[in-house]
């Protein structure tokens, strides 16, 4: 959910948002920059709003994000003369900031995204200041961090693309050596940003098997599925930018008949696969409301018309929709 979602009292989005989910992550307000701009300053009335807006509608609130190498303002990583601060002092920030921002929602907030895309495509870990500055174990310090501010919540490692077996085994060995270290990671969150095409139906299945064999929980987390071209397919990492042309935005006045046939049909078959691991997949989010206002629309193509969730852009359900219902429902 947007700011925007939850701006309103009472609206045609809000009985539709309270009819159709139980759950609800908001897409930006507890991100670093947000809720933390300044040395000292945090701002927490989106937040508010949002943890609001779910408890007066009966959904459930996912914390997203406590750490993430985007959208944190430079003056984390660094001191007063711009240079990179110690590990003990980076360490103290993203304790404080942890504990300020998780033990503000102690008790409203059913689990966190603690660590949120630490991984390379190849599946080594990220060059991000967080490991420059502090040392690999920047990703423990944090679940201990989370730990610490609400052990009521649940505490989840998330990630992009970890269908794909390298991204995957590095996504195992952050889970593997969590709990070596003995800090508590209940569950690893799949973004299922995907395509008509990828990932296959069993790289999917294969890569909550192997999560769930380590005792993890499963969640899906960013599901979208996009229906556009893309040049330069192979990752979700959001500082990727492609100049737009008329081939890359193919659908600006609707969606075909049989696009529109494909995006249900690959829907139920992410359900069905889903819906087959129903003894680990605790959770399916979808990132954002509607067409109109996915992210998707300008990633990796500023300003296109894209199509990739289950409402279309007045909110009107699409044959998706029915498509994850029967697959549901069917015995």
């Amino acid at each position: 959910l947007s700011a925007r979602d939850c701006a309103a009292a009472d609206s045609p989005v809000t009985s539709m948002i309270a009819s159709q989910f139980n759950t609800a992550t908001s897409e930006n307000a507890m991100k670093w920059e947000r809720i933390h701009p300044a040395p000292g300053l945090y701002t927490f009335d989106d937040t508010d709003r949002f943890v609001a807006f779910c408890q007066r509608n009966g959904l459930k609130v996912i914390g997203h994000n406590l750490l993430w190498h985007q959208q944190v303002p430079a003056w984390v990583f660094e001191d007063d003369e711009g240079n990179p601060v110690t590990r003990d002092v980076l360490l103290a920030r993203l304790r404080d900031h942890i504990m300020t921002v998780a033990g503000r929602y102690r008790g409203q907030v059913v689990g966190w995204d603690v660590v949120n895309e630490a991984l390379n495509e190849d599946g080594t870990l990220r060059d991000s200041p967080w490991r420059r500055i502090i040392g690999d174990d920047y990703i423990v310090k944090a679940f201990e961090y989370a730990r610490e501010a609400d052990p009521g919540a649940e505490l989840y490692y998330n990630d992009y693309y970890i269908e794909n077996p390298d991204k995957r085994a590095g996504a195992l060995t952050i889970v593997r050596q969590l709990k070596s270290a003995g800090a508590r990671i209940d569950g690893v969150g799949i973004q299922e940003h995907v395509s008509l095409a990828w990932p296959t139906l069993k790289e999917l299945d294969d890569s909550i098997r192997a999560f769930a064999e380590l005792g993890m929980k499963v969640m899906i987390t960013e599901l979208d599925v996009n229906v556009l071209p893309d040049p330069a397919a192979g990752s979700a990492e959001i500082s990727r930018r492609i100049a737009n042309s008329p081939e890359l935005d193919p659908y600006t006045t609707g969606l075909p008949p049989e696009i529109q046939e494909q995006l249900a049909r690959r829907y139920a078959d992410l359900f069905g696969v889903y819906l087959k691991n129903r003894d680990v997949v605790t959770r399916v989010t979808f990132w954002g409301l509607n067409d109109r206002d996915s992210w998707l629309n300008n990633f990796p193509v500023f300003g296109r018309t894209n199509h990739p969730l289950l409402f279309d852009r007045d909110n009107k359900p699409k044959p998706a929709l029915k498509a994850v219902i029967d697959a549901a429902v069917e015995p």
